[in-house]
C-alpha cells in the first residue's frame, strides 16, 4: 500500500468543483477544502508507486488545477 496527500491551488472559485472531481478517484480516500498556501488537500491510498503517480497525473490534469504539491509518506 503506498499513501501520499496532494495538494491543490485552483482558480478561484474553483475550490469546490476539485474536491468534487477528486472524490470521483478511486484512489482518492479524502479531500478537503483549506485555507491558507493551498485550496484543497486529498489523501491518495494505492497498490503501489505506479499507480500513485499515475493517479498524481491524473489529478494534476484536472481543470482548473493551476499548482501541485506532492507529500509521498514513508513507510517505518
Amino acid at each position: 500500500m503506498h499513501k501520499g496527500f496532494i495538494l491543490l491551488n485552483c482558480d478561484l472559485g474553483a475550490e469546490e468543483y476539485i474536491v468534487d472531481e477528486l472524490e470521483q478517484i478511486g484512489e482518492v480516500k479524502n479531500a478537503y477544502l483549506t485555507f491558507g498556501a493551498y485550496d484543497v488537500i486529498a489523501e491518495i491510498q494505492s497498490g503501489d508507486q505506479d499507480s500513485f503517480e499515475k493517479t498524481i497525473a491524473t489529478i494534476r490534469k484536472l481543470s482548473r488545477v493551476v499548482s501541485t504539491m506532492t507529500l509521498n509518506v514513508m513507510s517505518r
